[in-house]
């Protein structure tokens, strides 16, 4: 029987848009691989042992925008937010379920 390398692992990612306007889906880059997200909680995942960094941004057809970037650590067991901006020049903010 072949042991496995290593183990998946899995965080929890809540994506929020602000309450009032349209604003595009997320694109999420997980270790270098894009996926199209959706607006709300899921769970995502990464493979185990090494730190995975995890992009996201919004894309309105001319340019990316509300771009937040972190790293998963091995062993932490994260909840994070994503909060898309108002306006389509500024920053997203990541931080920790509360």
């Amino acid at each position: 029987m072949i042991e496995p390398t290593s183990t998946a692992r899995r965080f929890e990612l809540t994506l929020r848009r602000p309450w009032l306007g349209w604003f595009p889906k997320p694109t999420v880059v997980v270790d270098g691989v894009g996926q199209p997200g959706q607006w709300g909680t899921r769970n995502w995942k990464v493979p185990g042992g090494d730190a995975v960094a995890v992009d996201i941004f919004l894309f309105n057809r001319l340019w990316k925008y509300g771009e937040a970037t972190f790293t998963v650590e091995p062993g932490d067991e994260t909840a994070l937010v994503y909060s898309a901006p108002w306006l389509p020049f500024l920053p997203g903010k990541v931080r920790p379920l509360s």
